[in-house]
This record gives C-alpha cells, structure tokens and sequence, in this order.
C-alpha cells in the first residue's frame, strides 16, 4: 500500500521540484537552484508558504517579474541547459509581466519553470483583484497569454492534477529538443489546498539528457555530400554550445579545412584566431563568413535555426548549386532550408562525421584563400577598435576596450538596440561561454537581469554587461537585487542619446531617424527627425544607477573605459562605468536585413529607400528539398 503525505498543493510543487535531478555524460546535479519571485495577494499564501518552510531551498526577491525570468534564462543558458530555476508571481500585471521572459526562453530553447498565480479555481468570489473576465468563457484569465510563448501550459484547478502535470513538466524542461518555457498557472484558493499525495510523487529521480545519435543513412551520405563538395562550409548555431561541442568541432575543423561562421547564439564556437573561424555570418556577418557563404556549395549547419539575421533574410547563399546538411537535436529545426536532415545531438554526430571524414581535406587552394580572409578581416578588427573618433567614441572602440583589456575569462552580456550587431562583428571570443547575447528575441532589458542570470550560475567569473541608454531605462532595477545578494556585475552603460539601432535603420528606410533621439522641449513632429535641431534630454543615468547603490566611474573617452576597467576590479558590488559615445559613427556592414520601406511615400528619400530594396530583394533565395 502506498504511504501518502498530506500536503498543500504549492507545498507538493517546492517538494516536488527538489527531488529533480539532470545527468548527461554521466554527471548528475540537482536541476532545480531555486526559485525567484515576487509575492502578492495571488502567490504569497501558497508559493509563499511554502517557500518559507522550505528555508534551505534557494528563494531571491527580485525586482522585476520580466527581470526575474531573464536571470532565470541567462542561469539556463549559462549552464548549457542543465540546471533552471522557478520563477513565481501573483495574479494579474505579476504574472503577464513574465510573458516576455516567458518568449525569451521559449524562442531561445531555453527552460524555466513559471508559476503565475491565478484566480479562483471555485470561482465564487469571482470577479477578485486583478481577474480578467471575458463575457464568453469563465475558464479564460490573464494567464492564457502564456499559451502562444510556453512549450507546456497547465491550469492546475485541482491538487491532484499535479500527478501527471509535474511530470509532463519535467519531461519537456529536459528535452533537448522541445525545451522551453513550462507555464503551470496555480489558482490561488488551488495552491492552498491540501491533497494527500503519495509520497511516490516525491522519489528522486534523475532525468537523463541523451545525445540521441541521427539515423546512420543520412551520416553516410552527408559525409559523401562533403566529399564531394568544393566549397563547404559550417554554420555554427547555440546548439554547438548547448551540446558543449566547441572542442570537437575544433577539432573537426582543423581536421577537414572547412570554414565556419557563427550565428548569433553560435559565436565562441571556435576560437576568434582559428583561421577557420570566418567569424558572424548573415545580415551583422563579417565581410570573411559572408564572402565565403556566397559562393558555398555546400552549407552544414549545427544547431542553428535559420533566423533571418543568420541568413541575411534568406540572401547570404548565392551559389545556385547549394545544398544544406543541418544537425539539430529538433527535427523542425532539422529540416529547413531543404536540408539532408542529421536529426541528432551535435557533439556525436559531429564525432561520427570526422571518423567517416578521415584523411580527407578541402582543396588546398580554397583553405588559403579563407585563411587570408580570416586575417583580413582581423586587421579591419583592429582598426575599428582603435579609430579614436572625436570628439565622442565610436561604439567599436567602446567594444574594443572591454574586449582587449578586460578580463580574458569573463562573460560578456548584451541583447538589444545596435551593440549586438557591432559585438556579433568585433567581438573576440576566447571561450565557448564569453560571448553571452540574447538575439533570439532581441529583448531591451534583458541585459542587467541576464548578467545577473550569469554570476548566479558561475560566481567564479567577471561578468561585463554591455547595455545601451535605452535598454538601461527599460529594465536596470535588478542592479539593487545584484547589491542585495553580493553578485557583482560589471555594467557598461553607452548613452546614445535615444535608441541608436532604430535611428540608424530609420536612416536607411528614408525616414530620417523620426521618433529615436531623446529630446527635451518638444513642440512640433518635425523636432523628432535627426536633422533638425534639438536640445537633448537632460537626465543623468550614472546619477541614476548610484541611487540605485552601484559604484559609478564616468568616462569620457575610450582610454577612461580602460582605465575604469581596471578600477573596477578593486570594488566587490557592482560598478556602472558610464560613457556617451557617438550615435551616428557606424560599423561597416557586409549583409543585408529584409525590412521594407513604404512603398507609396511622399519624401523623396522614403521613395528611394523603396528602390534600393525592390532591387536588394532580387538576392533573395528559396531552398527547396535538396537531391542526391
């Protein structure tokens, strides 16, 4: 007969949570850190609860709800997807605020475990503080928004329903192919109730993460489509990175000679100074991966999804005899582009490819010519870091202070506005965990929260934010919750003067940068386009994020940045260095992004802006299902 414990139904999901443990390769560690969260009338009396008579189970205020889920995503990433955490909130803007975090972590294959608190199961007491009613369903709340952006969603309306939803939860947050956001809405008068649960429920188990091999067909014959290639290449995805793939695909590219480019997610694959490494590739790509994408006959992606910004909405490949091998652990993502598909985990079939791949190497002509690639474009590196523009820096030479005299071990956080496009370029990535960039969803704010995300799962390490003004005034209020717990965090603040990366494509589109700059005494429309004259927005955010606790250095020039780098080595709380740069001094871009112009305008220039992309588009490929 089964022993039964009588628990609450919040009390059965903390006790649930940490019996949870993930292995690959043989190593086990418990999957669950710990929970963050903010209480309110929905979750303090449930979750609450239960997180108090769970002292020993890790519990952080934060700040923010969209925060907390960032840091949350940013601790997944960090550890390649074997550990998560809970975030927890109340009904209502509480649990709505996570949506975001939520679309994060599902866009980025990313887990977490998010326990919104809902309305009445009994709905008696209906309409409560915070409820959404909907006139044509009484089993519709707020938390339906989290459908569209969960991998698994559940209303748990009944203590035992956790028997089988706790479970299927578990399963989906360690799966290498379907991972994602896990949404379990948890109805307030619900998380109080007590059920007699058998203790079967809280036995501890151990969630295998295989490394599901591809059917052995289709290595076969992709090894003899890269044999028979001229001109291959490698696109390398965060897939590579989640498998903890760097070192043998390393390995297979010096073996073979084959170039790579990194995507977003990807970069830090391979070292910057392989001379394999061509570096980002697509619409913020180096003018080395993208020359040699042009022309690939063949392309190998791993672990990459094809966004638009990898493939520079679909242009990058210009060679009409391409085909497209993709290694991916999820089938969907497996198949695009045509593809022969290596439905598998990248590090093995990786490692099944350089055994059938032995002794062949790609023609010696074609190597030399993507080594001097590589060393060209290093050299334009060098000068974008050291271009010394007046009487405000360029943002290059910014990136280039903290990536050559910062802390070679560090991780460096961004995700949004023109920094990632610039540090996908210029960055130098020394170890598959440097560059840290969230461009899945391209999310302003996640930048604080996620380097926060990032000194929770390794401490070890530095951690350089890289943040620009607009995403800083967005979401900087987890700087109080890094003061609150000891993790420092090291916040490069650009001040741009208004939202950099949009004014610089309005630019491009015709539109004369409307709406983007920050500016104080506005009395007309036309004061909000580039090249009118403005006085700017007098708000000062070193002051800002001083009042919020941080050490502050401001800085004036590149060499400050330097110097505060170094400084900011002796202080142990986290320390804003401050510096305005200069908006409109761009880096070199070598791909191109489909956004389309108006195409009926009265402003010349608008009408132009048409022309140039009506002709760009005439790059633009469909890659159907490649042949034998």
């Amino acid at each position: 007969m089964s022993h039964t414990t009588r628990l609450t139904t919040a009390q059965a999901i903390v006790k649930f949570v940490r019996a949870q443990t993930s292995m690959r390769d043989g190593i086990a560690q418990s999957f669950f850190a710990g929970c963050f969260g903010i209480f309110g009338h929905g979750n303090i009396a449930g979750m609450g609860q239960a997180l108090q008579q769970n002292a020993d189970f890790p519990y952080w205020q934060a700040r923010n709800e969209q925060a907390m889920v960032h840091s949350a995503v940013a601790y997944a990433r960090h550890n390649n997807r074997k550990r998560a955490l809970l975030c927890t909130s109340s009904i209502g803007p509480g649990a709505t605020n996570m949506v975001t975090g939520a679309a994060v972590a599902t866009v980025n294959r990313l887990p977490v475990l998010l326990i919104p608190g809902d309305t009445f199961a009994r709905r008696n007491v209906a309409p409560v503080l915070q409820q959404v009613e909907t006139a044509g369903s009484q089993d519709i709340t707020a938390n339906d928004a989290f459908k569209p952006v969960s991998r698994y969603w559940d209303r748990i309306s009944r203590p035992e329903q956790l028997l089988t939803a706790l479970p299927e939860a578990m399963r989906v947050l360690t799966s290498a192919a379907e991972t994602g956001a896990v949404t379990l809405c948890l109805p307030q008068d619900t998380a109080t109730e007590a059920f007699d649960y058998p203790d079967d429920l809280f036995n501890h188990r151990v969630w295998r993460i295989n490394r599901n091999r591809a059917e052995r067909e289709s290595v076969l014959v992709a090894a003899r489509w890269i044999q028979q290639s001229q001109k291959p290449m490698i696109v390398a995805g965060g897939g590579v990175r989640y498998s903890e793939a760097s070192e043998v695909l390393t390995k297979f590219v010096d073996a073979t000679g084959i170039p790579l480019g990194e995507s977003m997610a990807g970069k830090g694959s391979v070292r910057f100074d392989n001379v394999h490494c061509m570096g980002a590739i697509g619409a913020t790509g180096t003018q080395a991966a993208n020359d040699v994408a042009r022309d690939a006959d063949l392309v190998i992606g791993i672990g990459t999804r094809y966004s638009d910004f990898t493939t520079a909405s679909k242009s990058v490949w210009q060679n009409p005899s391409v085909r497209f091998i993709n290694i991916n652990v999820a089938e969907f993502d497996a198949a695009k582009q045509g593809a022969l598909c290596l439905t598998g985990d990248a590090k093995v079939t990786i490692e099944e490819l350089g055994e059938l791949l032995t002794g062949w190497h790609v023609e010696t002509g074609y190597e030399q010519a993507n080594r001097i690639r590589h060393d060209n474009w290093e050299t334009l590196v060098q000068r974008q870091f050291d271009r010394r523009n007046s009487p405000l820096p360029a943002q290059s030479e910014i990136i280039g202070a903290v990536n050559e005299h910062g802390d070679p071990n560090a991780v460096l956080v961004c995700a949004a506005g023109s920094l990632p496009g610039d540090l996908h370029k210029l960055w130098r990535a020394r170890h598959p965990s440097q560059y840290h960039v969230e461009y899945g969803f391209s999310t302003m704010g996640y930048e604080i929260a996620g380097g926060l995300g990032v000194k929770m799962a390794d401490p070890s390490r530095e951690v350089y934010v890289m943040v620009g003004d607009g995403s800083y005034l967005m979401l900087s209020s987890e700087i109080v919750t890094s003061i609150q717990y000891g993790y420092k965090l090291t916040i490069v603040l650009i001040d741009n003067s208004g939202y950099q990366s949009i004014g610089g494509l309005s630019r491009s589109l015709g539109q004369a940068g409307f709406g983007t700059r920050f500016v104080s005494n506005l009395t007309s429309q036309p004061a909000l386009d580039d090249d009118v004259p403005h006085e700017p927005l007098h708000v000062d955010l070193a002051a800002n994020a001083a009042s919020l606790g941080a050490e502050v250095i401001r800085c004036g020039s590149t060499m400050d940045v330097v110097a505060a780098l170094e400084k900011a080595k002796a202080y142990t709380r986290t320390t804003v260095i401050y510096v305005c740069n200069d908006r409109y001094a761009g880096t070199p871009g070598f791909g191109w992004w489909d956004v389309p112009p108006a195409e009926v305008s009265e402003p010349p220039s608008v009408r132009e802006a048409r022309a140039r992309w009506e002709s760009d588009r005439g790059a633009q490929r469909t890659f159907l299902t490649a042949s034998e």
